[in-house]
């Protein structure tokens, strides 16, 4: 997850580096009055979401399996705390001889 956040940054700044090139030399339009620094960051966010999209893909694919599998491990894991609980509240009941409860 780390790379392709990293992987994305880079697209970016080089966007940036070219986008303020172009908008310094002329090529490319000037902001009004001080929002040129603005005008440089939005036309290089606009430039490097496309390019991450299709450059990065495989990065994206493999860090969504990530976030897949830890999700599924957190879910595996409340199930088991769920059902120590569940376990300990029926061995306390039988104990006092109650009959267990269900949810």
């Amino acid at each position: 997850m780390l790379r392709y956040t990293l992987m994305r940054l880079g697209i970016f700044v080089g966007c940036l580096v070219v986008v303020w090139g172009l908008v310094y030399s002329g090529l490319a339009p000037r902001g009004l009055g001080d929002s040129n620094g603005m005008w440089i960051v939005l036309l290089s966010l606009l430039l490097s979401a496309p390019i991450s999209f299709v450059v990065l893909r495989k990065e994206r694919d493999r860090a969504s399996i990530q976030v897949v599998q830890r999700v599924d491990r957190m879910k595996a894991n409340l199930d088991a705390n769920r059902s120590q609980e569940d376990e300990a509240v029926d061995e306390a009941g039988r104990s006092q001889g109650q009959a267990p409860q269900t949810s």
